[in-house]
Order: structure tokens, then sequence, then C-alpha cells
């Protein structure tokens, strides 16, 4: 069952819980917080992981993408890269 999805990376929860809120208020998208923000050289796709399937990514990913709801800014999601925002674009 592949998944679609899109993260930022950060190394802060305090931070983490900030930008989710800016997204979540709709004071900005998730891509330009990713662009702007992710440690991730995803960053400047917005963001986009494109598509995996389970056992692709850390377990923390994987619990998130392949349970929680799609199209929903979920964290933060803590892994041993840092604290991400993550949203569920797609799963099959």
């Amino acid at each position: 069952m592949p998944a679609s999805a899109r993260h930022i990376l950060v190394n802060d929860e305090s931070k983490c819980l900030d930008l989710k809120k800016q997204i979540d208020s709709g004071e900005t998208t998730f891509e330009a917080v990713a662009r702007d923000h992710s440690l991730c050289p995803s960053g400047v796709k917005g963001g986009d992981l494109g598509t995996f399937n389970k056992g692709d990514m850390v377990p923390e990913f994987d619990k998130v993408v392949f349970n929680d709801e799609v199209g929903v800014v979920h964290g933060p999601v803590q892994t041993q890269f840092g604290f991400h925002l993550l949203e569920v674009t797609k799963r099959d």
C-alpha cells in the first residue's frame, strides 16, 4: 500500500509547534514553511517526499503516514533526525 507525504524537519520541538500553528491558522502554507525552515533537502520541493511503501522510512513516519488522516498536518513527530511535521498527501 504506497503513500505520498511531505514533511518539514527542524531541530527543536517548540519551533515545530510554532510552525504548525502558522500553517493551521492559514498564516502561511506547508510548502512555504518547508522551503524556509526545513533542514531536509526535500524542503526545496515544499517538503515533498514522493511515493513510498511501508518500511521505506523510519518507523515513526510509517506510524503516521500509514495510519493517520490524509490531508492533515501531523506532529511534531520525533525521530533520530529531529522533529517533523508530516502531511500525508495520498494513500492507496
